[in-house]
């Protein structure tokens, strides 16, 4: 910090308010450019080098709740802030048994047992949380009542887990339609943390994204980091790392990544905006033919865009091309082939599921470029230069294991998503400077950890 050796220090809330000021300024990133921009300048870091991206679960630092726990954590929440900032317009407008039911915090084992006396439970606290709210909208409320982040964040709760019928409120359930992960309010506290599932791991937090440079002859540099809550898709961060990386000239030309930061939309717009190849490994289709890997997928039809016609495997034409949008709000193509050539034909046992009520085959593609761009691509992965490429990739795993070991950046140690992000960010500078001194020091870096039986079994 500049402070000469003798200087008696400072208290430790000045450290609490330079956060504060890089979270208010939205300039977290300063941290991280700073030094990044220093590293190009020595020569330890250029553009268009290989880089590589993954991304790793962060906790946030509140309780996973289940539904009733956050309603009832919900409505104490706003009553201990509405106690704090407006106790006397609170005290005559809130009812006694308040004191009781929303006094100490929810704990699974304390709320009743059995479906219906937690219904009840649920929805009385319901009527509570509804009698607040009118209260504070009230045409004689102070207006700025509304304006507290308890209470808009009480309004949004009540709105995603109660529904008004026939002017009575009910406990929201799945017939009346509960909000995706993507909007639901998981926490009172911090209404930036979601839900999010990868594989067989749940969690109510974040995502953290690292970015790092992976060349043999420079040190590996972290470049860019992203938080995002937990339930955004690995997909939708990829335009901004290539947007960030663009606007500090330092965009690679090979981008190594995992399936879920890749489709065939990307693999164009990639090469399209930024002439960046993104590789890695393609997701393959969902149908039961690519789940048990036998019969006629997707790839095994001939595609004539020119004439408008794909060609089936036994040579039957298409009678159908209907350009549409799917569930997902993603363009492509919908073939169909002709019932009478279906019927007919001798694999039919490996192409129509059986127990579709039309038995002939239909194919969805995405549009032209990037139905080749796939295409190319899957072929690329069965080369011995993917298989070489790509191992590049598993490096990353290390950065994010030094960054849990030595930062804890699996858990968040803030509240709300500025402040997640700016943790991340002192993070990824904190492992730049050991990997500058490591570098320096001419320590080498160390080699991927196999099993001993791996090695033991290895080829000679």
């Amino acid at each position: 910090m500049s402070l000469p050796l003798d200087d008696t220090g400072f208290d430790h809330t000045v450290l609490s308010e330079f956060r504060g000021r890089l979270v208010d300024g939205e300039t977290a990133h300063v941290l991280l450019d700073r030094l990044v921009d220093r590293l190009r300048d020595r020569g330890l870091l250029r553009a268009r080098a290989r880089q590589r991206t993954d991304s790793t679960h962060v906790l946030a630092a509140v309780r996973a709740l289940s539904r009733l726990e956050l309603v009832r954590e919900t409505m104490r929440h706003a009553l201990d802030t509405l106690a704090e900032l407006a106790a006397e317009w609170l005290h005559p407008r809130a009812q006694s048994a308040w004191v009781a039911r929303y006094h100490g915090r929810s704990d699974e084992f304390r709320l009743p047992a059995g479906q219906e006396t937690r219904r009840t439970l649920a929805e009385a606290i319901g009527a509570d949380g509804s009698e607040l709210l009118a209260a504070v909208y009230a045409p004689d409320a102070p207006s700025w009542l509304r304006h507290i982040p308890a209470v808009q964040i009480l309004r949004r709760v009540w709105l995603q887990n109660y529904v008004t019928r026939s002017d009575e409120l009910r406990w929201r359930t799945d017939e009346d339609g509960i909000p995706k992960t993507a909007r639901f309010v998981s926490s009172p506290v911090d209404a930036d943390v979601r839900l999010g599932r990868k594989r067989a791991t749940a969690w109510v937090g974040y995502k953290g994204h690292s970015t790092e440079t992976c060349d043999d002859d420079t040190p590996n540099v972290i470049t860019h980091v992203a938080t995002t809550p937990a339930c955004i898709a690995d997909g939708a961060v990829t335009p901004w790392i290539h947007r960030d990386l663009d606007a500090q000239n330092l965009l690679p030309q090979i981008h190594l990544v995992d399936t879920g930061y890749l489709d065939s939309e990307l693999l164009v717009v990639s090469r399209r905006d930024y002439a960046v190849e993104l590789l890695g490994p393609t997701r393959r289709g969902r149908r039961w033919r690519e789940r048990a890997a036998k019969g006629f997928g997707v790839d095994q039809f001939a595609i004539d865009w020119e004439r408008r016609l794909a060609t089936c495997p036994e040579g039957h034409h298409s009678v159908e091309w209907r350009p549409r949008v799917d569930a997902r709000g993603n363009a492509g193509v919908y073939v169909r082939f002709s019932l009478a050539d279906c019927r007919a034909c001798p694999s039919r046992a490996a192409c129509v599921d059986s127990s579709a009520t039309y038995p002939r085959r239909s194919i969805a593609i995405r549009p032209r470029l990037e139905y080749e761009a796939l295409q190319e691509r899957r072929a690329f992965e069965e080369s011995s230069d993917y298989a070489v490429e790509f191992t590049r990739r598993a490096g990353i795993e290390s950065t994010i294991s030094q960054g849990v070991r030595r930062c804890g950046l699996r858990r968040s140690r803030y509240v709300g998503l500025p402040k997640t992000h700016l943790g991340h960010v002192a993070t990824a500078a904190a492992l730049n400077f050991v990997r500058m001194a490591e570098w320096l020091a001419e320590i080498p870096r160390a080699p991927t950890r196999r099993s001993r039986f791996t090695v033991l079994m290895a080829p000679s």
